[in-house]
């Protein structure tokens, strides 16, 4: 339908070759977004507009964009019961031996285990990237 096309283009012209500033949004908001839709299907999504915005910026495959979506989309899955394949396995095997977890259980400690991981991963990549170059 060109959506992706659409968001991509907005993404890289609000983004422009601003790289620090476009990976650790990205980084930010993958997190955000993998919390609440599966992170494969949302890796799905963003990998051709993460290429495109690494294309803008004259980057390969190693770029600092393709680390902050996969750190996002990563760390953001463990958020909530529903951000990841895993979680929801975990929550059927505790159902099934009399340990329930619930929805909101699980995201009280899914919240604090994500913001933890995702600030350490900004510090990580602001380190690696761009202060130590």
């Amino acid at each position: 339908t060109g959506v992706i096309d659409e968001v991509s283009k907005a993404l890289a012209d609000v983004i422009g070759t601003n790289e620090l500033g476009g990976s650790l949004t990205l980084l930010g908001a993958s997190a955000v977004l993998s919390g609440v839709v599966d992170n494969i299907p949302y890796v799905a999504t963003m990998a051709p507009i993460t290429s495109d915005l690494v294309h803008n910026m004259g980057g390969g495959g190693g770029h600092v964009m393709w680390w902050a979506l996969a750190l996002g989309a990563d760390l953001g899955g463990n958020a909530t019961a529903i951000g990841a394949s895993a979680n929801v396995v975990v929550l059927g095997i505790a159902e099934r031996n009399r340990q329930p977890i619930t929805f909101w259980q699980f995201t009280k400690y899914g919240l604090i285990v994500t913001a933890v991981t995702v600030t350490v991963s900004l510090g990580y990549v602001w380190l690696r990237y761009f202060a130590l170059g």
